[in-house]
């Protein structure tokens, strides 16, 4: 079924001619995104988009498709303008908390489509550990928190979700034995270990230990998802990172996924003072619209 999400994805691949740079743009996966794509075009009953080895272009008949979708989307803007001047929503702040890795992947395209529905509201992006986060909302220092696997029950509003997967330098043995059947985190265990931690709690060590497992040989610890892929190219270890977190470029690596599949969930959730803001559930409305 085709949503808001769906053309707006579909406008900025024609703008970027490039499904990675679009997906982070709207705040998706590169692989949602391309399953999206696909979705699409098989509901259309025809191609939008002619795929290249290194180019995305358009149809005929998606170059129709593509400005309809502006139309469209330019129409929605003016009625949610119109829609805000008559609610008093031409003004307000938004104070919303994240850690680095939802940060630079999921927020960018989510907030950008905000600011351009919503251009009098200022969101001012605080930035913690997912621990801190939590503890800002509890303080109800902010309006607007990202959090990591919420717990059942609590009011939320779910932004995305992404597989984790293990990187390991492309000529090893080990990549070359877990490349068709992927890996388990036991397997993984007594490793040469690059731990990256991304700013949160969970991680490669949280995992396995809620696995009932320990890692035995931890090389180095990093805070940032790309410094540890980097590390495992230079054949200093494996690490496990966030599906959303990879590099762009993989060259000289190998990504290899968990068995069974785990996966980390993010969602927006209220302070008291976010639920009595109306600029805060103009977002969270927004978002539930979109997804």
């Amino acid at each position: 079924m085709m949503n808001l999400l769906h053309w707006r994805l579909l406008v900025a691949v024609a703008d970027a001619c490039n499904i990675t740079r679009a997906a982070e743009q709207t705040g998706m996966t590169q692989s949602g995104a391309s399953q999206a794509i696909a979705q699409l075009e098989a509901s259309l009953g025809f191609a939008v988009f002619v795929r290249e080895r290194r180019y995305i272009g358009v149809t005929a008949l998606g170059q129709q498709v593509i400005e309809h979708a502006r139309n469209m989307l330019s129409q929605l803007e003016a009625i949610r303008v119109l829609a805000d001047k008559s609610r008093g929503l031409n003004s307000g702040r938004i104070r919303l908390a994240s850690f680095p890795s939802v940060t630079s992947t999921l927020l960018p395209g989510l907030l950008r489509d905000f600011k351009r529905l919503h251009p009098a509201i200022e969101v001012v992006i605080l930035e913690g550990s997912d621990e801190e986060v939590e503890e800002w909302l509890a303080a109800d220092r902010v309006e607007l928190g990202v959090v990591m696997n919420a717990l059942p029950g609590r009011a939320e509003v779910v932004i995305g979700q992404d597989a984790w997967v293990v990187v390991m330098q492309a000529g090893s043995r080990q990549a070359r034995q877990a490349r068709t059947d992927g890996i388990t985190l036991a397997e993984l265990a007594d490793q040469p270990f690059i731990l990256a931690t991304g700013g949160c709690a969970v991680n490669g060590k949280s995992l396995m230990e809620k696995a009932g497992l320990q890692l035995s040989d931890i090389r180095v610890t990093v805070r940032d998802w790309i410094s540890a892929c980097k590390l495992v190219g230079e054949d200093m270890g494996v690490a496990l990172v966030p599906e959303s977190a990879l590099p762009e470029e993989l060259r000289n690596l190998c990504v290899v996924p968990l068995i069974p599949p785990i996966h980390r969930e993010f969602g927006l959730v209220c302070s008291p003072s976010g639920n009595a803001s109306d600029a805060t559930q103009a977002l969270l409305k927004g978002v539930r619209e979109a997804r």
